[in-house]
């Protein structure tokens, strides 16, 4: 396995990348994107979802880089505490996202989605979110099918 992405949930992806962009040095890595359809409501479990995401390097890194996501229909929650969590998923590239996934739930985790092909027939991407045993929301993504 390797750690892939920290993605953060925005009520302004634009405003929030350039700040991070502004004050740690992280760049765009692509173009800000667009996604929607039946296929990430089946991968993530949020029906009718709807996002757009920007993907930002790390500084000193050439691997795990931060995303930043703005749902069209977010849901409000109060500003956290340092105590509470703040981030809307942590992402794992693993080998066999099938086996993960049971291993998941076997240690206390719940499924969100299904696993789901996002990507296309040359470049496959199955990918499904899952909770860890307090609730958090995890990601699992395999590259190859």
């Amino acid at each position: 396995m390797k750690f892939g992405h920290v993605s953060m949930v925005a009520r302004d992806t634009d405003r929030l990348a350039d700040f991070y962009k502004a004050v740690f040095g992280c760049q765009d890595t692509v173009e800000r994107w667009s996604m929607s359809g039946d296929l990430l409501s089946q991968g993530n479990g949020v029906p009718n979802s709807e996002i757009y995401a920007a993907w930002l390097s790390l500084p000193g890194t050439d691997g795990p880089f931060l995303e930043i996501f703005q749902y069209k229909n977010i849901q409000e929650r109060p500003t956290p505490s340092v105590t509470e969590p703040g981030y809307g998923h942590i992402c794992f590239e693993v080998e066999d996202i099938r086996a993960t996934f049971d291993a998941v739930v076997e240690a206390g985790g719940s499924p969100l989605g299904k696993i789901t092909d996002l990507g296309t027939a040359e470049a496959p991407c199955l990918c499904v979110y899952v909770r860890d045993p307090e609730g958090n929301v995890v990601e699992l993504e395999q590259l190859t099918a």
